[in-house]
Parts: C-alpha cells; sequence; structure tokens
C-alpha cells in the first residue's frame, strides 16, 4: 500500500487549502458567534443559514471544489476514497465548512445512495439537487424506543398498499432535520418480519411536507442544538408514499446500508482526524503562550508528554483510516470490514482525547464558545456512537478475527 498523495490529491488539496485559509478561516469565529445570534433557540422553524455560506458555495463551484466525495468524473469530481480523504481532513480543521463544498453528512451518505442504488427517476428528482447544493437530505434510522445500537431492533415500519408504502413510528437524532433546505428523508424501517434478520428491512424516499410527518423537536448535545442543520426527532403517522419512492426492493435496507456506511465512515473518521490536528494546534499555541509559575505552561505537568502523545495518535488515526480507503478502492467494501469498524473506534477515541487535552491547556477558555474546543469536544462525544457506538464495531472486529480460527 503506498498511502503518499498522488498528484490528483495534491493539486486539490493544494486549491482547497488555499481557498479554506482565504475564504473559510478568516471568518471561523465570527460564522460561530452569527448563528448564536441568528438562531438562538430549539425552534428550528426560524433557524436560517449563515449569509456567508451561499457565496462561499458559489465561489467553491467556481474553483472546481463541489462534490469532492463522489467518485464519478461526470457528476463530481471523480476521486476515489483514498484521494477524498486528504481533503475530509482538511475540511474537518472547521466543522461548517463541508457544507461550502457540499460535502456535508448526512447529505455525502444520502447521495451515494441515490447514486448507487436510485433508479432514473428517483436520480433526476432528488439526486441531481442534492448534486447542485440545492436541497438537503437527512437520514432516518436510529430510534427512541429501541436499542438501536443493534440495528435490527429497528421498530418503525413500511407497509404496502397498493400503490402505496405507508410508514409509521419515531426517529430520532436524524441530522440535518433542522435545515431550512432540509427536503427529503432516506427512511429505514422494518418491513418484511417474516424474512432472516438482514432482509427483513427496506429504504424509502420521504419528502419531508408528506402529511403525517412531524418533526417533534431538535435535540441538543451537550446544550448545543447545532443550528442550522440539528439533529431532530421524527414521528410517522400513517405517512403514505407512493411505491416508485422505494429503494431496490422491499427487504433490501441492510444491503443498502453496507454500501453507504463503509465510504461514510471513511468521511466521517477523516473529518474527525482534521478536528484532532485543529485542536492539537490550538493546544501548542495556547501552551506557549501561557506563563504560569514563570513557565510557559507547555513546560508543566507532562504537557510535552502529552503532546507527544497526541502526535503519535493522530498519525496512527491516520495510517489506519488510508487503510481502510485502500481496501475499499482495490478490494471491496466486504473485504475491508475489520478496518472500516476498526477505525470508527479508533479515531473518535483519539479525537476525544486531543480535544481534551486541549482544553485543559486552554482553562476555562476551553469550556466556552470563546475557541472551537467544546463544539469539537461535543462532536468526538457524539463520534462514539453516531454511525454504531464503539462496542458493535469492536465486536464486528473481534467477531471476524475470531473466523480466522474456526
Amino acid at each position: 500500500m503506498d498511502f503518499s498523495y498522488n498528484s490528483t490529491t495534491q493539486d486539490y488539496l493544494t486549491r482547497l487549502k488555499a481557498f479554506m485559509a482565504e475564504h473559510v478561516a478568516p471568518i471561523e469565529q465570527q460564522v460561530y458567534e452569527d448563528l448564536e445570534e441568528l438562531n438562538p433557540t430549539g425552534d428550528w422553524k426560524s433557524w436560517s443559514v449563515h449569509p456567508a455560506i451561499e457565496p462561499l458555495k458559489a465561489k467553491a463551484k467556481e474553483a472546481g471544489l463541489w462534490n469532492l466525495f463522489l467518485p464519478d468524473a461526470d457528476l463530481a469530481q471523480g476521486l476515489t476514497c483514498t484521494e477524498y480523504a486528504p481533503l475530509a481532513e482538511e475540511m474537518g480543521r472547521i466543522p461548517f465548512s463541508p457544507e461550502i463544498f457540499n460535502c456535508n453528512a448526512p447529505d455525502t451518505g444520502n447521495m451515494e445512495v441515490l447514486y448507487h442504488f436510485g433508479n432514473d427517476a428517483q436520480k433526476a428528482k432528488w439526486l441531481t439537487p442534492l448534486l447542485n447544493g440545492e436541497i438537503r437530505s437527512v437520514f432516518g434510522m436510529t430510534e427512541p424506543d429501541v436499542a438501536s445500537s443493534d440495528a435490527t431492533n429497528m421498530a418503525a415500519t413500511i407497509e404496502a398498499d397498493g400503490d402505496e408504502l405507508v410508514i409509521n413510528g419515531k426517529k430520532w437524532w436524524s441530522t440535518g432535520l433542522g435545515h431550512p433546505n432540509a427536503k427529503v428523508m432516506i427512511f429505514m424501517g422494518l418491513s418484511n418480519p417474516e424474512n432472516d434478520k438482514h432482509s427483513q428491512h427496506s429504504m424509502v424516499i420521504v419528502p419531508l411536507d408528506t402529511p403525517g410527518l412531524h418533526i417533534k423537536r431538535m435535540l441538543t448535545a451537550y446544550g448545543d442544538y447545532d443550528a442550522p442543520f440539528g439533529h431532530g426527532e421524527v414521528h410517522f403517522d400513517n405517512v403514505r408514499v407512493p411505491k416508485e419512492n422505494l429503494l431496490v426492493g422491499m427487504g433490501k435496507g441492510f444491503a443498502i446500508a453496507q454500501g453507504r456506511l463503509g465510504p461514510g465512515r471513511i468521511h466521517h473518521c477523516m473529518r474527525a482526524i482534521g478536528m484532532a490536528e485543529k485542536a492539537l494546534e490550538l493546544g501548542i499555541k495556547r501552551g506557549l503562550s501561557r506563563v504560569a509559575f514563570g513557565r510557559p505552561i507547555i513546560e508543566l505537568g507532562g504537557n510535552k508528554e502529552r503532546l507527544a502523545q497526541a502526535r503519535m495518535a493522530i498519525e496512527q488515526s491516520r495510517l489506519l483510516t488510508l487503510q481502510a480507503a485502500w481496501k475499499i478502492d482495490n478490494l471491496g467494501v466486504k473485504n475491508a470490514m475489520v478496518d472500516i469498524s476498526a477505525i470508527k473506534v479508533v479515531v473518535p477515541n483519539m479525537l476525544q482525547e486531543v480535544v481534551d487535552m486541549a482544553v485543559q491547556l486552554h482553562g476555562g477558555g476551553g469550556m466556552c464558545n470563546d475557541y472551537p474546543l467544546a463544539r469539537l469536544a461535543a462532536g468526538a462525544r457524539a463520534l462514539r456512537l453516531a454511525d454504531g457506538p464503539d462496542e458493535v464495531h469492536m465486536a464486528m472486529v473481534s467477531r471476524l478475527e475470531l473466523k480466522k480460527y474456526r
């Protein structure tokens, strides 16, 4: 495996870094402050996108830094997972920046689902406006009333009724549900309880304005609503959509999910590595500039050793993630399952430790929104649950490891 960046990656990364340095980094703190004023409460109906975002999206399109995640040279930039990974890391340094390049979750995953599994009509109606950045989307999987760490527990239902599908149940932690431009959800629910456990569920496209779909609330993550995206709870009361909205077929939900979650976890983890690099940078600068007991605080309390540990952990995490990306590109998702599960455990835990170190170096400043560290800390903790908790992924790794000996 050769993880050196090829000429394509180097070109995109150079241009992306220049764009971030010129257009995004200078307004980072101001955007955070403005968003708190624009969206001060959990009333998502009044939320608005920061006015700088749409003009920056137009600039990103003009610069050819748009839809970097999709490996299709006609619809996007045609980059592989391995080529895209360093770009995701760079975007991860500023958490709101992926939207500027149309590379934000869960839209990337939903676009990949529609790209790989949607029919022509579904692509025309939903994939095209998503690729154009005209709308946002949501993915409905996690449920409040069951242990969603076991995805086969999903209880929300999809039932066929003539030419329609009828949806009932609840979803929550549906990221992006509060965004003013959110128009559609890909919903996963129980459709074929008579089948084996991995053939019981289906995915269906549900426009958010469908009668019977009720957004109940936005959830806080450590007190933050993450506006204007939000993480919402939504209830479905006899929601009816045409059968043409079904993806692939009844009982195919888990097969689709396997294709969706592999590349998506690469994206998550590389963004998290970018967050860790940002946290380490902030921690070092703080440690060098602040003096306590007559010495820079980087010299106190074992901080230099913690700095070294953070650097080593970041490098290890990056190499493991690049290995997973290489395997997806060259061997396919099925042959990268150990690596995909491993990075989902290793990287968020690494991020949590690095951010915590940086918070400690900042003292009280690290706890408030004067710095982005509190947001990074919430993101790190959430990633240890999102797309499956640590324990589920470790169970996958151990199962595949034990399989070698049976």
